[in-house]
């Protein structure tokens, strides 16, 4: 399954962590964007356990997010 991840950084901070993200097992791209998000992260997982484990264990804990939302990509 695939996602959009949008995360709130420290101000100031979005390319910093686009950049640690970007090389993370299941990251496909970071892009820094403007807007009420900083970072949008697209991630593929192998089901929505995986996705979250993804979000929680390696996301989530980079220095400088504030917070996330994980976007679930469905098909119609």
């Amino acid at each position: 399954m695939q996602a959009y991840v949008l995360i709130q950084t420290d101000t100031g901070r979005a390319a910093e962590v686009a950049s640690a993200i970007r090389d993370l097992p299941g990251v496909l791209s970071t892009e820094a964007v403007t807007g009420p998000y900083d970072v949008i992260v697209f991630t593929e997982a192998e089901d929505v356990d995986a996705l979250g484990q993804l979000v929680v264990t390696r996301i989530q804990p980079v220095e400088g997010i504030v917070r996330t939302l994980t976007c679930p990509v469905i098909k119609i």
